[in-house]
């Protein structure tokens, strides 16, 4: 991002990849801005929101098309207001974000997208989110609407201060769960609430201990990190482990007695829950999404757990 391109003295076809594409630099100017507009909506980050099928999964009506489709309105809606946060706080963040050693990178940070446009671009996004969700349900709306609420408040002000950045993140993963509740009119129990609020702490808290190891003996460019401490952190993560597992099997023991795989899959998410906090631990996980899709040990004990949670569910075993 950012590089200079070289200008042959003849003409020439634009290159080409190995798999025959052309490269982002020989696109035309319109396909250009449109992918750097892309990469500043983080469509990785899209993977977040796939919590919206949390819900309907658990209650057994993912095999349903009507709710197929109401999830795919809710998957979308979450993305676009995702990414119109995404934008704003890319655009909050520019001083601090050219100071850091990957961040400066992004878009908005290297130049290539001006804050303007990203800002236009986030209303936009905002604006489609909320219509799209009032399409698929009233319910919906009002999810969209509180997390755009949600994280307009942690961008002005709660990622300022040190506990609240956390609960406020982790609560933006308890929304998406509970957009796709709405969009599909799934009632969501107590146990499960409470299996991703703190799912959602334990990841958000590894995150900040990554961050607070990797910025050890340099100014941190995140103001709340100066008031975090390994040793605090270390005490924040086993908390919020203990309190997904503990729920887990409380979820787990309220449903039908004949499912017990279902039960038995807390056991492979407590060993994910372990080695996730082991590679966090080694320093790892200022990026959670890759250390989940890189690490082979974590898709492993991933898939066990989606197996037997899935059997437990729609087979009853």
């Amino acid at each position: 991002m950012g590089a200079s391109h070289m200008i042959d003295t003849e003409p020439s076809r634009p290159p080409r990849t190995a798999a025959g594409t052309v490269p982002t630099s020989a696109a035309s100017p319109g396909r250009r801005k449109g992918l750097v507009l892309l990469a500043a909506c983080r469509p990785r980050q899209w993977a977040k929101n796939l919590l919206v099928l949390a819900a309907p999964a658990a209650a057994g009506l993912l095999g349903r098309p009507q709710v197929l489709r109401e999830l795919f309105m809710a998957f979308a809606a979450m993305c676009m207001a995702s990414s119109a946060t995404y934008l704003v706080n890319d655009v909050r963040d520019v001083a601090h974000d050219r100071l850091h050693p990957r961040k400066r990178l992004r878009p908005i940070a290297s130049g290539e997208l001006s804050p303007r446009a990203a800002l236009v671009a986030a209303g936009f996004l905002a604006s489609a989110a909320l219509a799209l969700a009032a399409a698929a349900a009233p319910a919906l709306a009002g999810v969209v609407l509180a997390y755009l609420a949600l994280t307009a408040l942690y961008s002005i002000k709660l990622r300022h201060v040190p506990l609240a950045d956390i609960a406020a993140i982790a609560a933006g993963f308890v929304l998406r769960s509970v957009a796709g509740g709405a969009a599909t009119d799934v009632r969501l129990s107590r146990w499960f609430i409470l299996v991703t609020g703190f799912g959602a702490m334990f990841l958000v808290a590894c995150k900040r201990y990554a961050e607070v190891r990797a910025s050890a003996g340099r100014p941190a460019t995140r103001r709340t990190l100066r008031a975090y401490t390994p040793r605090r952190l270390h005490a924040a993560i086993v908390l919020a482990a203990l309190g997904a597992f503990a729920s887990y099997v409380g979820w787990a023991l309220t449903r039908s007695d004949d499912a017990w795989l279902f039960t038995l899959s807390a056991l492979p998410l407590l060993l994910w829950l372990v080695r996730y906090g082991s590679l966090v631990g080694d320093g790892r996980g200022q990026a959670p999404e890759d250390l989940v899709l890189r690490d082979v040990g974590l898709l492993a004990l991933g898939a066990l757990w989606a197996v037997g949670c899935a059997i437990g569910i729609y087979a009853g075993v």
